[in-house]
């Protein structure tokens, strides 16, 4: 028993630097809070965040574009109801000859260019 641990003992004082250089990298590399592996994860998280960003800055443009529209164009609102909710004047009649599917809400907002949550 005391051979196995002077031979142990005498591998830790020959290689204590190599051990603690080892440990520490292990530390800062992998294990700690501010390693390089979460700093990597964090700038991959940070990359998705600002394509999400981007994508809703274009979505709200459209939307924006689209709003305004509607509130300048009384024809682009008229154009909606007929389109989407089937409305028509007195002296008209709706006749729907497609046997496709019909398009979800979100489709035909998506569609048409205007987004049917602003009011």
């Amino acid at each position: 028993m005391s051979l196995k641990l002077s031979v142990f003992w005498n591998f830790l004082s020959r290689n204590k630097y190599l051990i603690t250089s080892v440990i520490g990298v292990a530390v800062v590399g992998f294990i700690d809070e501010n390693s390089f592996m979460k700093r990597i994860e964090y700038e991959l998280q940070i990359s998705q965040m600002k394509d999400e960003i981007r994508k809703y800055e274009a979505q709200n443009e459209k939307s924006t574009k689209a709003l305004q529209e509607l509130q300048r164009d009384p024809k682009a609102i008229e154009k909606i109801a007929r389109e989407r909710y089937f409305m028509k004047a007195d002296d008209e009649d709706i006749y729907v000859l497609s046997t496709d599917r019909q398009m979800t809400d979100d489709e035909q907002a998506n569609s048409n260019g205007i987004d049917e949550t602003i009011k």
